[in-house]
């Protein structure tokens, strides 16, 4: 069923070397998932493009840079709702389809209890601190994606099947997830005799009599959230140095359902059609410390330790097969096929997950008191993140993450103006592609921009921002050469986001 013809896709791939939806091991796909950092934050953090590692007496210090908690002088409580719309631009085949998924949130909740130490009695260098909690969304997956082709693909999920199934005895094959469904629903056969016509006891190798090319379209749907609980502290010495450090609480929901569907013409098969549903949730810490230097009035610097977040989760797999035949007799079986399904029981498992260590830095510049230009750096070693189980061996999985991520460096810059109570903002992100070795940029672009007004005791602010980026995503692989040549599809990302931040002094 493979095809002379090949996506020139496939050939500068090797295999396994994009999301694969089918593959036998595939957690590494969640080390990424849970690894990527995106800045986050209030209003005024979002429409400076994230930039904040040196800027102190924000909220959003309480998750990022805990040393800014030094610069408050009064207590202060905020809350922080947005909406938003995902964007996907599916292109398979040259064939275009649109999606778009609403999502309503309040992203960020912070307190912050302000101690200062001020005042000509005070000779110490300890000029006070404030400690701070928050809880923050730091990242969603409420997304949808697919294809609908009216062309014939190059390959079927049929030859997936017989790829995997290929030495593994008949006796076992029903416990090999999707791949068991598709020997338990006809879709792949064994080979029971040999070239001479003999029987062959418990055979290893498979064929199917479906040997067309499909058209294809499939739909993904995705939702949750990475949510973190800080409680920080940062202390003011000398209104120079500013130190910090916060215990971040993380909490993971990931859903996922797919429906695929293969539809041939003069074949056997009329159509087949899986759906797959996966569940996971976990947990997990991190230590967050920084510091902010102030050399003199009008710079700030800072740099800041993200630990690596250690997970664990829980997760629970489904999935179910229907094939329609256009009532083929099966000579081998004697048996007349119609209607065929079959589904796998419940999985449920465990493993851990060790994010990459963050190192970042930043640089503020004081303009008088007309306004501000921050900019941030960021460094992360995808690479570095790891998987652990007692419920299957992970050496696979992590040896992905060796060969197929490596090291980035994230860039953000913002400035603000300042007009009487008025603020005015705009910034800019760049967030590096963490795969190595790839011709297809996965790179992160974010446009802000946004405004504020400060009162006495409260303020308001409200950023806009547009987050794009590319995706490649393999329905599933067929190694053929040393390359995958399975179904490629690229979604084009784009996400719009207004938030509102509205702020109480006290």
């Amino acid at each position: 069923m493979i095809s002379t013809k090949h996506s020139l896709l496939g050939f500068f791939l090797i295999f396994f070397g994009s999301s694969s939806v089918f593959a036998q091991f595939g957690y590494y796909e969640d080390a990424l998932r849970f690894s990527q950092f995106r800045s986050t934050g209030s209003a005024r953090i979002i429409g400076l493009g994230g930039a904040q590692m040196s800027l102190g007496g924000d909220i959003s210090n309480i998750h990022t840079n805990p040393a800014g908690l030094g610069f408050f002088r009064r207590s202060e409580f905020s809350f922080s709702p947005s909406f938003g719309t995902w964007n996907t631009e599916a292109n398979y085949l040259g064939q275009i389809q649109d999606d778009r998924t609403g999502n309503f949130s309040i992203p960020n909740l912070s307190l912050v209890i302000s101690n200062p130490r001020q005042g000509a009695l005070n000779t110490s260098a300890f000029k006070g601190g404030s400690f701070g909690i928050s809880f923050n969304r730091m990242n969603h997956f409420n997304t949808q994606f697919g294809y609908f082709s009216d062309i014939e693909g190059d390959v079927s999920i049929i030859d997936f099947f017989l790829q995997q199934a290929n030495g593994i005895p008949e006796s076992q094959i029903e416990n090999f997830g999707l791949t068991g469904l598709a020997y338990q629903t006809f879709l792949i056969n064994p080979i029971t005799r040999d070239q001479n016509g003999n029987p062959i006891s418990n055979p290893t190798q498979y064929d199917s009599f479906v040997l067309g090319f499909p058209f294809q379209d499939e739909t993904v749907t995705s939702e949750g959230r990475i949510s973190q609980t800080s409680v920080s502290y940062g202390a003011n010495f000398l209104n120079k140095f500013f130190v910090g450090a916060g215990l971040g609480l993380s909490s993971v929901i990931y859903n996922q359902r797919k429906n695929y569907r293969e539809e041939f013409f003069d074949e056997p098969l009329l159509n087949s059609t899986i759906n797959e549903r996966l569940s996971m949730s976990g947990f997990g810490a991190n230590i967050n410390l920084g510091v902010i230097f102030k050399p003199v009035d009008q710079l700030n610097l800072g740099v800041n330790f993200q630990s690596p977040t250690w997970y664990t989760f829980n997760e629970e797999y489904e999935a179910r097969m229907v094939n329609n035949f256009d009532n083929f007799f099966f000579e081998e079986e004697n048996i007349t096929l119609g209607t065929e399904e079959a589904q796998t029981p419940i999985t449920i498992g465990n493993y851990n997950l060790n994010t990459p260590l963050r190192l970042s830095g930043g640089a503020t510049l004081f303009i008088g008191k007309s306004g501000f230009i921050s900019a941030d750096i960021d460094y992360l070693d995808y690479s570095k993140s790891r998987i652990n189980s007692r419920d299957f061996n992970a050496g696979a999985d992590n040896q992905q993450i060796r060969s197929l991520f490596g090291q980035t460096i994230n860039y953000r810059v913002g400035g603000e103006f300042r007009f009487d109570i008025w603020r005015l903002r705009g910034g800019y992100g760049l967030y590096g592609d963490p795969f190595v070795n790839s011709d297809f940029d996965r790179k992160t672009q974010q446009f802000s921009g946004g405004f504020g007004v400060r009162l006495k005791a409260m303020y308001f602010d409200f950023a806009l921002s547009s987050t794009n980026f590319r995706q490649l995503y393999n329905s599933f692989p067929v190694e053929e050469g040393g390359f995958n040549i399975g179904p490629f599809t690229e979604i084009r990302n784009n996400i719009t986001t207004g938030t509102m931040t509205f702020g109480f002094n006290f």
